[in-house]
């Protein structure tokens, strides 16, 4: 067992009352500071209070101490691995700046010892770090020289970014039934839209790499050709409120055709999990901070020279 204390503060040029207020909307739809789409967000079971359990990714809290403006505090469910809490205060200093703080205190058991030096700890020192850049675009106009990713902090954001699910083909992808009537396969795979993600799914055109001919657009899906090697083939890219999804349908209609097909079908899931994963990613770290999309929620303009993206201008690859 190993006892962690990590501490992170920054002074923050704007009133206490201010970035109390931004610090009152953790986890609600409109979160400001929370640095999502680049890491999974924050989930509470109801509204920010005594009580509510929820967490981050696969981190998982309760909320045990809150005033409102002014501090709120996570427990970790005992038997963890990593017992303990962490919470997030703001105190004034003065009438137009203040001070947030950050305080990570837990016991690190077993395995987590060394997950927590290896990967969890330099993954944390991250977020906390994008929170504070958040609070200074949406509370004090924007920051300079936001924190940057690590090749390490890249390396493992990719390995653990989420993967695909596999499901049927939805209700709601109408076109691709509609333009291909009792294909020889069929498949689906979706993935949770983040908040800050584009909802229009000409925006996930890169899932598939060619330049396909678009065949129609309707009600949130978007249908294309990806006809080959004598198979007729249609990608769907459906986006509804929650999800992004990739379904193909496929028909071999000639012995070339279902040759090909016998060699492609191996294959194909891979293909299209990865595709998926790689556009979801990408997308993520292009889109706009929580700070930013607080800041044209608002209608306030950032600070010149802020940056909008939520890894601070790396690549993330």
């Amino acid at each position: 067992m190993a006892a962690v204390r990590n501490v992170h503060e920054r002074v923050i040029e704007a009133p206490a009352g201010a970035v109390g207020a931004l610090l009152d909307r953790l986890s609600a739809a409109d979160d400001p500071i929370f640095p999502t789409p680049a890491w999974p967000r924050m989930r509470l079971d109801g509204p920010l209070a005594v009580g509510a359990d929820g967490g981050h990714g696969p981190i998982r809290y309760r909320v045990t101490a809150y005033e409102p403006g002014r501090r709120v505090r996570f427990d970790t469910p005992p038997g963890g691995g990593l017992d303990g809490y962490h919470e997030l205060t703001v105190a004034p200093l003065g009438a137009e700046r203040c001070r947030v703080r950050h305080v990570l205190e837990c016991e690190a058991r077993g395995i987590l010892r060394l997950q927590w030096a290896c990967a969890i700890r330099h993954i944390h020192d991250t977020m906390v770090e994008e929170i504070f850049d958040n609070i200074d675009r949406a509370a004090a106009g924007g920051i300079a020289r936001p924190v940057r990713w690590s090749p390490w902090v890249r390396l493992l954001h990719r390995l653990g970014w989420a993967r695909p699910r596999p499901i049927p083909i939805p209700a709601a992808a109408q076109l691709i039934r509609t333009f291909l009537d009792h294909p020889d396969y069929e498949d689906a795979y979706r993935m949770e839209l983040l908040p800050g993600m584009p909802r229009d799914p000409a925006a996930w055109t890169p899932i598939l790499r060619d330049a396909f001919p678009v065949l129609a657009q309707a009600d949130g899906e978007l249908l294309l050709d990806v006809n080959t090697a004598g198979l007729t083939a249609r990608a769907s890219i459906l986006v509804d409120e929650h999800y992004v999804t990739l379904s193909t349908a496929v028909k071999a209609d000639s012995l070339r055709a279902r040759l090909y097909w016998g060699a492609v079908k191996r294959v194909h899931p891979f293909m299209a999990r990865t595709m998926l994963r790689r556009a979801h990613r990408a997308l993520a770290l292009a889109a706009p901070s929580a700070g930013e999309r607080n800041r044209a929620a608002t209608g306030r303009a950032s600070a010149p020279g802020s940056p909008a993206a939520p890894w601070g201008g790396c690549s993330g690859e």
